[in-house]
């Protein structure tokens, strides 16, 4: 057992607080993984504070990990002490159900379980994220980061980076596509960055005006603002793919008129509310598609870190101490960040 330092919520109405615990003895195909960055993901506020009504608590927040081994069970084959690796959204799942066995075990039929939150499939102990100094998961759902990038800025992409990669290669992005962005946040400036990188002509939208400069600066080549009639008009039937990021309520019909025939938008946001109902004309008469996206599997997302190796691309983030964390949850409630925040988990064996 590994003495663990960590913060957590205790119930729904409290502030995330110290914490300790132990973490699981070694297994023999497990790597403890010293935690050097987490990033904060709004996931983590839902849970925090129950907003998905299925949190235990207490609950060790963090799903965005990067870290170095400290050390391998003895049947560990593809990591050893002092590699850099990162940790996403789960370690584990059944792994042999149809979903698990195509490498998508984001979609495994019996559950996959969730770095924080989930239920160890072995000991049925609830799991404990990243707000902590040290995690130990199986081999199999560890990640190597490659050592070009910023360490901190690639936290993020064990969630944020993902959940915006794969969507994009499901549906084919790349040269000669016109694709769409819809919000520039955590998701979004992502989503930016992965489809520019991809070679798509990319646009964002956004319903700010104050953001035009920054979505260009990140690799968008138009901005439209979509509370503008005209500019959403002038684009009515053109665009191949639509990465929908927004996690307010809001209309979808104009996005949706702006597709091409044939054309998907795909929604990877989860509002609090549902979105209204779009008008089903608007799908029927262009054979358009609304579809939804869930993170990816270990393999897509080895293979979006390697992309974001080979192209040098990583989140925007604001670097805080883990005694800040309260304060950066309320600010991220109000946008106030650009466009992730990441935890320096040395302030927490400070």
């Amino acid at each position: 057992m590994y003495p663990t330092h960590a913060y957590a919520a205790r119930y729904a109405t409290s502030p995330l607080a110290p914490f300790e615990f132990e973490r699981r003895a070694l297994r023999d195909e497990d790597v403890r993984i010293d935690i050097l960055y987490c990033g904060v993901c709004h996931s983590d506020l839902h849970q925090a504070r129950n907003e998905w009504k299925n949190s235990v608590f207490p609950v060790v927040p963090g799903h965005e990990i990067v870290g170095r081994v400290a050390e391998t069970g003895p049947g560990v084959t593809r990591f050893k002490a002092g590699d850099l690796v990162g940790v996403g959204c789960m370690v584990d799942a059944c792994r042999t159900c149809p979903s698990c066995l195509e490498g998508l075990e984001q979609y495994c039929e019996n559950g996959f379980v969730a770095t924080y939150n989930g239920v160890d499939r072995v000991s049925g102990d609830i799991t404990f994220g990243g707000y902590s100094t040290g995690i130990v998961v199986d081999e199999a759902f560890v990640l190597r980061v490659p050592a070009n990038l910023d360490l901190a800025a690639t936290a993020p992409l064990l969630c944020a980076g993902i959940t915006t990669y794969s969507p994009l290669r499901q549906w084919g992005v790349g040269p000669g596509k016109k694709v769409g962005i819809a919000g520039l946040g955590g998701l979004g400036h992502m989503g930016v960055k992965l489809a520019h990188a991809m070679g798509a002509h990319v646009v964002l939208f956004t319903t700010s005006p104050s953001k035009v400069q920054d979505a260009r600066r990140l690799g968008a080549d138009e901005v439209v603002i979509s509370t503008d009639p005209e500019q959403m008009k002038a684009h009515e039937k053109s665009f191949d793919f639509i990465l929908n990021t927004i996690a307010a309520s809001h209309d979808l019909t104009p996005y949706l008129n702006t597709l091409r025939r044939d054309g998907t938008m795909t929604m990877i946001g989860v509002p609090a509310q549902d979105h209204p109902s779009p008008q089903v004309s608007s799908l029927i008469f262009g054979r358009r598609r609304l579809a939804g996206s869930l993170i990816g599997g270990i393999a897509e997302t080895q293979e979006m870190l390697d992309f974001c190796g080979q192209h040098g691309i990583t989140s925007d983030i604001e670097m805080i101490r883990i005694d800040q964390i309260n304060v950066a949850y309320e600010r991220m409630l109000k946008s106030d960040v650009k466009y992730r925040f990441v935890i320096d988990i040395d302030s927490l064996r400070k």
